[in-house]
């Protein structure tokens, strides 16, 4: 068994680390010390906003929330909701926070209501946009393996289509499930590689129909291998970091500074490693980084909000996140 209030600890895990990272992003460490003090001691801004991190998470939420409103999870009912709410947040005048040019320009062709959503699909874009926001597919209940794994992809591929930001979203998601569900932090890299290498050649043409023809692999297994094959890479890196820890260095020198998927991952990934039972450290750790902070922190949040619960954030910090009130909304009912 899991934490209590799982989905709620990581939703609003997710956005403490977005908020805590929205400042740094895009700063070297000695900036960042120099602005914000010792690391360990980071403050939550004040106002906790958050950034497309947390805004796209919600998005991918209620269109989830809406298509299992209507029946057992299947392609068909993921893809439109979810490519709604993320034109709708394209449109959004509170899109103003940095978004990732992929993002963007994918959401700008998915508004064409007469184009497949495959045709917006960017396949060359690995970027750490669609790993960052899929969180709510490993949180949401009811779901069966299978479905999890083409859903996580599924939505990744409505803006990146890159075969490792297939995998490092299935990945990640799958990581959110496992911790959600009991999995201990000393199990977990060894359980993501397992679970890597049983998927490695297994391309969900039920949910991605032939998206792969798109890219220049020889076949749909080839494609999904490439994917695969990168996040195996940076889990070896990954268990390098670990078998070595050093809490006081920049986490990017050793899994990559976050700006593509499966660097994003591992990154968030060793900072909630390094403190698995101190969730605010963690999220400091990630927020004071020479990459993609804001990314790397928000996916250290919700891993340590899967693993630790609701009450692993203080009141003082989660009273004042921005977006909260939708955050306890879908946290809570997939908790119920």
């Amino acid at each position: 068994m899991g934490a209590p209030s799982a989905a709620t600890g990581s939703l609003i895990g997710l956005a403490l680390g977005d908020a805590l990272g929205f400042p740094t992003e895009f700063h070297d460490v000695p900036s960042i010390l120099t602005k914000c003090g010792p690391w360990r001691d980071m403050s939550l801004p004040v106002p906790a906003f958050v950034t497309d991190d947390t805004q796209m998470t919600l998005a991918l939420g209620r269109g989830l929330r809406t298509a299992m409103g209507h029946g057992e999870l299947t392609a068909a009912r993921l893809a439109d909701p979810v490519r709604a709410e993320y034109v709708a947040w394209w449109r959004s005048p509170d899109n103003n926070r940095a978004p990732g040019t992929t993002c963007l320009d994918a959401c700008r062709l998915l508004s064409d209501e007469s184009l497949p959503w495959a045709e917006a699909s960017r396949t060359g874009s690995k970027g750490c946009g669609a790993n960052m926001r899929v969180a709510p597919i490993g949180l949401v209940p009811g779901l069966s393996e299978q479905q999890r794994s083409g859903a996580a992809q599924l939505q990744s591929a409505l803006t990146h289509g890159h075969p490792t930001a297939l995998a490092a979203s299935d990945l990640t998601a799958y990581a959110v499930h496992a911790l959600a569900h009991g999995a201990r932090p000393a199990e977990l890299t060894g359980l993501l590689r397992a679970y890597a290498h049983a998927q490695r050649t297994d391309y969900r043409e039920d949910w991605l129909g032939d998206l792969w023809q798109r890219a220049q692999d020889p076949s749909p297994e080839a494609f999904t291998a490439r994917g695969w094959d990168d996040c195996l890479g940076v889990l070896d890196r990954l268990d390098a970091a670990l078998a070595a820890p050093d809490p006081e260095a920049d986490p990017c020198l050793a899994t990559g500074a976050g700006w593509i998927a499966e660097q994003a991952l591992a990154t968030g990934l060793l900072c909630f490693l390094l403190f698995p039972t101190e969730p605010r450290t963690a999220l400091r750790r990630a927020a004071c980084t020479s990459g993609d902070s804001d990314s790397i922190a928000c996916l250290t949040g919700a891993f340590a909000g899967a693993h630790l619960g609701a009450d692993a954030w203080p009141a003082q910090w989660a009273d004042r996140i921005e977006y909260r009130e939708e955050l306890l909304a879908l946290g809570e009912a997939w908790d119920a």
